[in-house]
């Protein structure tokens, strides 16, 4: 059975904005529905870590390992737990390592394709979760100012 699509603005994302942390959050819930789940346990474990305030690479490294797991299995993502919050702390260090900011990756990019190595050069980060990323990231990404 084929699963529905997800789009940011069913999580309530504005990537219109031109925020960097709803990009990011964007991101974040692409990571979550990059693993073979429930779309619903998916939306939960997102809802979570929004209603904790982890939408940040920063936030997420502030709340650690454990923390994480926590938030996780509150949303029922328990199958992927350990695994998903060690994918989150090694994103995260990366973003903050090579480019500091979530919006400094995306600018760097010279094109969609580039966008789509530079995310998949992120541990745990696939073509599936680039492609889901891209989709809805597309449109903000080829207006003129950007």
């Amino acid at each position: 059975m084929a699963q529905k699509k997800i789009y940011a603005k069913e999580l309530d994302i504005d990537l219109e904005s031109g925020n960097e942390s709803e990009y990011f959050k964007w991101f974040l819930a692409c990571l979550l529905f990059g693993k073979p789940v429930q779309q619903e346990v998916a939306k939960r474990a997102y809802e979570e870590l929004v209603q904790d305030s982890i939408t940040s690479p920063e936030a997420i490294l502030t709340a650690g390992w454990d923390k994480l797991v926590e938030i996780l299995d509150r949303g029922h993502y328990v199958r992927y737990d350990f695994s998903t919050a060690t994918k989150l702390l090694e994103v995260s260090s990366t973003i903050k390592e090579r480019h500091n900011t979530f919006g400094a990756l995306l600018k760097q990019s010279e094109s969609l394709d580039d966008l789509s190595a530079r995310l998949q050069e992120l541990k745990g980060v696939g073509p599936k979760t680039a492609e889901i990323f891209l989709r809805d990231m597309k449109p903000v990404l080829e207006q003129p100012e950007h």
